[in-house]
């Protein structure tokens, strides 16, 4: 689904859930089926075989690879078929075998997906970059949207819940990509009865304690003012010509973006969280550095995270 549009409007008509049959796949799996199920969307389950951890065994090992691979995703769709999670939704299961985003890019593109579904393990440091990560891979080069689901996200698709008010944390830098992502963060908010906190955290540097420098009162007074020209810059960038009505609030911090974004994501009890991305020139090397912004909200979210690329 092309973000070209004046608004995010979300009428899927395809999800896909890339699967590793791992337990990381069973929260993203209920994700997926709520929003397959809401929007009346055909549900792709799609599993891709990498050759990679075969290839000094032989090819032998990999055909037995792709075998169990198989069976393990027959098996799944037997119960899900069998506890009425796929009942009367449009649904097929996908196996393929290559390099996995690859094969996961020409699924989208086949199917024409709307949005893609994908967990983390949530790796980080040294075991990150010698394995990289396939989630930080797809929501960085897929077209579509992406809902990634990591390790700490509650369990079950809140996109059916009625009665409650959704909160949702949109999280900008104010680059070119985040900004031009806020109007449909915005208007994908209204759609869904949710309220939305814009948030932009600025990365504070220790400020040296130089005798006669600053006082404590004239840095806390620097870092209100600096805190009030952000929220006016946010302000600016809100569109103000949505149909539906949006309760919209501003919060600006001082500290490290990740840690700041997901603290008000747990204090306010976000349901999601909302980045604009560009698309890195070296994204297979982006994926390997541990500590990048994105990735780190990914993985420490307690909520989906919801990523719009460039």
């Amino acid at each position: 689904m092309s973000l070209a549009g004046s608004a995010l409007d979300l009428r899927l008509k395809s999800v896909l859930m890339a699967t590793d049959l791992s337990p990381t796949s069973v929260k993203p799996l209920h994700h997926a089926l709520a929003l397959a199920r809401h929007y009346r969307a055909k549900l792709y389950v799609a599993h891709v075989v990498s050759p990679v951890p075969y290839l000094m065994a032989g090819t032998g090992a990999l055909e037995l690879a792709c075998e169990g691979a198989s069976q393990d995703l027959q098996q799944l769709q037997r119960d899900l078929l069998h506890d009425g999670s796929v009942n009367g939704l449009d649904h097929e299961f996908i196996i393929r075998r290559g390099r996995v985003w690859e094969e996961l890019r020409a699924a989208i593109f086949e199917k024409q997906i709307d949005l893609v579904v994908v967990g983390t393990h949530g790796r980080r440091g040294f075991e990150k970059v010698l394995l990289g990560s396939v989630a930080e891979e797809v929501y960085r080069q897929a077209d579509c949207p992406v809902l990634t689901v990591g390790p700490h996200s509650y369990r079950e698709g809140r996109i059916e819940f009625t009665g409650e008010t959704r909160t949702y944390v949109f999280a900008t830098d104010f680059s070119e990509a985040s900004l031009g992502a806020l109007p449909h963060a915005v208007s994908f908010a209204g759609r869904t009865k949710a309220r939305l906190i814009v948030v932009h955290v600025v990365p504070a540097a220790p400020i040296p304690q130089i005798p006669g420098c600053y006082s404590a009162s004239e840095v806390a007074s620097m870092r209100e003012d600096a805190r009030l020209a952000c929220v006016r810059r946010l302000d600016q960038f809100v569109p103000r010509d949505q149909e539906v009505p949006v309760e919209i609030e501003f919060a600006v911090q001082f500290g490290i973006p990740s840690e700041k974004i997901l603290q008000i994501a747990l204090n306010r009890g976000a349901d999601l969280i909302i980045l604009g991305l560009c698309r890195p020139s070296l994204v297979s090397t982006v994926s390997h550095m541990p500590g990048a912004t994105a990735y780190e909200v990914v993985c420490g979210a307690g909520c989906p995270v919801l990523t719009l690329r460039q």
